[in-house]
């Protein structure tokens, strides 16, 4: 099971949210670069990094730029998502050097577009993010319902091509309250699909308890705030990831 940690970007630092909510931004580190490079040599394979003023459609100059650098700065490859809304966008970012692109909107609103970037870039660059509230989808940064459910649109983007989820639970993010292992497995199992896990990480029993259920389709986590916490490390949760 891969382990990816999280970079979250709003005004060009690095922070976290709870529940998704912009109002509970905890600045974390003013150097997104310095953390990517700490990631790196913890062993880390891959990275995930938000640009959430572009998930709530605030685009800000200084995210791209700080992604720009990061990309430079280390080796390993970066998955990269917030406001991932038209092929120019992916495009531009995967010029960047970003190795994979999470849309999310897209998926929910604009099938048509869904269809047409999986196209243009391949099932192996473009993953969906599905972010769940009570079963059902939340698009724009988390700030609309959307009238389909979590389970129909994760079965609706594997017959278009998609490759891979990026399931979160919001009701579990940043609370450090344990992931929906339950309601995850049931995503990967039901659409057949590769599923990242995201939300709620707060243990290192949390990863021993996905890796367990692996055999339905989660096959990677996104571990955030308990890392920023110290709750435990990341050669810790690798080892627990490799073993």
């Amino acid at each position: 099971m891969m382990i990816l940690p999280a970079i979250d970007l709003r005004d060009g630092r690095c922070v976290r949210l709870t529940q998704g909510r912009k109002h509970s931004t905890k600045v974390y580190d003013s150097d997104p670069v310095e953390v990517a490079k700490a990631f790196q040599a913890s062993g880390a394979e891959m990275l995930h990094v938000v640009d959430l003023d572009g998930a709530f459609a605030e685009p800000n100059s200084s995210n791209r730029q700080v992604l720009g650098e990061i990309i430079r700065a280390v080796d390993i490859p970066i998955q990269f998502g917030g406001g991932m809304r038209s092929t120019k966008t992916i495009k531009e970012v995967i010029d960047l050097g970003v190795a994979r692109v999470v849309v999310g909107t897209v998926a929910a609103e604009s099938p048509e577009m869904l269809t047409k970037m999986i196209d243009l870039f391949g099932s192996e660059r473009v993953a969906v993010g599905i972010d769940a509230q009570y079963g059902k989808v939340m698009t724009r940064g988390w700030e609309q319902q959307e009238p389909i459910r979590a389970l129909d649109l994760a079965r609706k983007v594997a017959a278009q091509g998609v490759a891979r989820i990026v399931y979160t639970d919001i009701m579990r993010d940043g609370l450090l309250e344990g992931p929906n292992i339950e309601q995850t497995c049931m995503i990967a199992r039901e659409s057949g699909l590769n599923v990242t896990a995201s939300g709620g990480v707060s243990s290192l029993s949390d990863l021993e308890n996905l890796k367990a259920v692996s055999g339905c389709g989660i096959d990677s986590v996104i571990v955030g705030k308990a890392l920023y916490e110290g709750l435990f490390t990341l050669e810790e949760a690798l080892e627990i990831a490799n073993d």
